[in-house]
């Protein structure tokens, strides 16, 4: 069930931005209905060329004419976030929400309290402790803005539908995702936060010298709290605002801790440089995890040559994620674990490999693990982690490198289990190594000239195949059916000497849908929230191109608005592609809902065959007509077929041609189809001829 909005108060003002984000539409809309309405709200301040508003007044007009998008609690609150002005302190805004929903978890009593003054929210803030009010009030205004005042009205609603601390969290969710954050420098995803932790186990101190907002010590504190302990964060950040969102994230969890009755230290944050300014020189922590930053090359190498941190020799100027792990090793306790994320290249380059070398011969380094592609956005390149540990100095020969490679792994959730199971055997007394998956490499090895800890360098393909050498055989008997049916599957044509179709008359699909013989219909835009949904599956520009019988892969979350409905006959067109690849509904589409990457042609079939309306427009040259450039910038083009024509014929030649083109689709299907199972079949012939499974005939 959706929210009502709250009304904003009558001073409080809006850009033609938040006004396009209250409806859901583009600026573009904005801007339009401002010139076509005249009962549209005047502007109250700001320039010409950007105006702000009257919020009660667009919120009325918004309602008036059915244009305000209903959105619940959390979104709204978002959305008061999102467009706060100056766009440059969107994350005070978030520190100054979380401010507040931190005191209404403190004092559950004061709920119904109308809202504090700053002051007053500093000297709640001071109570539970001093150091974060002194990080928020460099953030608070002496005087609520009316800005200010809206976004924590929605803020309050929000905290009162649920806990405050699940919607900071939220919030939370919504900035790392959004432009705002500076991408994958915020926060870490939780799958990957998931996989570090399983590695580095539990403690009695846990500390993170690059935190972000925080996201890996949370979840650190969340899961000792959920198993009946707790663990003291610790954490320095070179931004502010980041540290100031990892404190709150922080408390929030620990006063949870102790409402459970646990006598626990609060957490420790600190702002400033790691490398140069070490704000916690003396501290040994028992859980050392870090997302750092990469290839940043003016990291303090000229400062920092004596240093004495560098146990394992002086980083070069290139390498600074070397730096980041002796900084690691720095802070441990002798029977701790360190666990931080690198870029695959810091385990190659030749510039690191004296450092690695020692890291490998004393013990320090223990396990390489290699990650799929795409874990951390923006980056797409598959990362690593490295566990360390400190080394009994006494003993300078290393026993062996634990390599994982879980580069194949479905899911975050089978990454932490291969990851975990390996370390875990590794440690114990019974280690035995899954060919092709991990090894416990001899340290002497990796001790060569290139000291390369690529995983995958030293791990082997299993020798056991997927497929029994009996079953390929037969598959490729299945193949050859599989090929005739290709062959058969192509329309019977011939050449004719009237070019009927060529000569038709012409009819503008522009004109049809006026003249009402044709509609379109597109879906409205979607929220991005991943929370649990609340409707059927909805069907994607991808399922239409897929061929198959499938309804959809994508979903409605909860405050969107239900799409167009398939109906029999409907002709179904990708919004952005390299061609245009119209389709007819199958029987299995018709019913689901139409999403947004996709568009919907409606004919009147007693006048117009769907099938042979979908085969002329998806011509190849009309790509040129109805192609315009989008913003994907993969080089593929937004469809318009509004811009295209079609010949006029009776229905009856209509249907012919219209099978014809049906059949070309179904060809083009089973020829992806035979496609991509003779690109699996020749592999696996392969690798059965490479194993000695198969062999040519004598």
């Amino acid at each position: 069930m959706t929210q009502e909005p709250r009304t904003a108060p009558s001073d409080a003002t809006l850009t033609a931005s938040g006004i396009a984000r209250l409806a859901n539409v583009g600026r573009a809309a904005v801007s339009n209905w401002r010139r076509r309405y005249a009962d549209f709200p005047v502007p109250v301040g700001g320039t010409p060329t950007s105006p702000s508003f009257d919020a009660r007044e667009v919120e009325s007009w918004l309602r008036r004419h059915g244009r305000l998008h209903e959105a619940g609690a959390e979104q709204w609150a978002w959305r008061h976030i999102e467009s706060y002005q100056p766009a440059a302190r969107i994350s005070d805004a978030l520190s100054i929400a979380g401010a507040y929903l931190l005191i209404r978890s403190d004092r559950p009593e004061a709920a119904a309290d109308s809202l504090p003054t700053p002051r007053k929210l500093l000297t709640h803030l001071r109570a539970i402790d001093s150091d974060l009010a002194d990080l928020v009030d460099d953030v608070l205004p002496k005087q609520w803005t009316p800005q200010l005042t809206t976004l924590l009205s929605a803020v309050d609603q929000l905290s009162q539908e649920g806990e405050p601390e699940a919607a900071f969290e939220y919030l939370h969710s919504q900035y790392v995702a959004s432009a705002h954050s500076l991408s994958g420098l915020a926060g870490t995803p939780d799958g990957v936060a998931d996989v570090l932790l399983n590695l580095a186990g539990a403690g009695a101190s846990t500390f993170d010298f690059t935190s972000g907002t925080g996201s890996i010590l949370r979840m650190a504190a969340d899961r000792a709290l959920l198993d009946a302990a707790v663990t003291r964060c610790y954490a320095q950040e070179i931004n502010p605002q980041y540290a100031l969102i990892t404190l709150l994230r922080l408390w929030f969890v620990h006063l949870r801790a102790k409402r459970s009755g646990h006598a626990a230290h609060p957490p420790v944050v600190h702002i400033g440089d790691s490398l140069l300014a070490d704000a916690m020189p003396d501290l040994r922590a028992d859980v050392v995890v870090a997302n750092f930053p990469f290839g940043i090359h003016d990291w303090g190498h000229d400062r920092l040559a004596y240093d004495p941190r560098w146990t394992y020799g002086l980083p070069p100027r290139t390498e600074p994620e070397l730096a980041w792990v002796q900084h690691a090793l720095a802070h441990l306790s002798p029977t701790g674990t360190a666990v931080v994320l690198m870029p695959p290249a810091a385990a190659l380059r030749p510039a690191g490999r004296r450092v690695r070398a020692e890291l490998v011969r004393h013990g320090a380094l223990q396990a390489v693990i290699a990650l799929p592609a795409g874990l951390m956005p923006p980056t797409g390149i598959g990362l690593h982690i490295w566990v360390l540990r400190l080394p009994d100095l006494g003993q300078p020969q290393a026993g062996a490198l634990l390599v994982v490679d879980t580069t194949t792994a479905p899911t975050t959730g089978a990454i932490a289990d291969v990851a975990g199971t390996a370390w875990r055997a590794y440690l114990s007394d019974h280690y035995a190594e899954e060919p092709g998956v991990h090894r416990a490499v001899p340290a002497i090895e990796v001790l060569d000239d290139q000291v390369d800890l690529t995983p995958q360098r030293y791990l082997p393909r299993s020798n056991e195949l997927a497929t029994n050498p009996a079953e390929i055989i037969a598959r490729i008997s299945d193949f050859g059916r599989l090929l005739e049916q290709v062959r058969l599957s192509l329309p019977a044509v011939q050449e004719i000497d009237a070019a009927a179709l060529g000569l038709a008359p012409q009819a503008d699909i522009a004109d049809l849908i006026r003249s009402g013989s044709m509609s379109i219909q597109r879906a409205v835009s979607r929220s991005r929230s991943t929370h649990t949904l609340d409707s059927g599956l909805v069907l994607t520009g991808a399922d239409v191109l897929a061929g198959d019988p499938a309804t959809g892969t994508a979903a409605r979350a909860p405050g969107d608005s239900a799409g167009p409905e398939v109906q029999a006959g409907d002709i179904l067109v990708p919004v952005i592609g390299r061609k245009i690849s119209a389709r007819v509904a199958t029987p299995e589409q018709v019913g689901s809902e139409l999403g947004t990457g996709v568009q919907l042609l409606r004919v009147d079939s007693s006048r117009f065959d769907p099938w042979f309306v979908a085969g002329v427009i998806s011509r190849t040259d009309n790509l040129r007509l109805a192609g315009r450039s989008s913003s994907t910038g993969s080089g593929a083009l937004r469809i318009d077929i509004k811009r295209l024509a079609i010949p006029v014929l009776p229905v009856d030649r209509q249907q012919a041609y219209g099978r014809a083109f049906r059949q070309l689709v179904e060809f083009r299907t089973r020829l992806d189809r035979a496609a991509e199972t003779g690109a699996a079949l020749a592999r696996e012939i392969g690798d059965s001829l490479t194993v000695g499974a198969l062999g040519p005939p004598s």
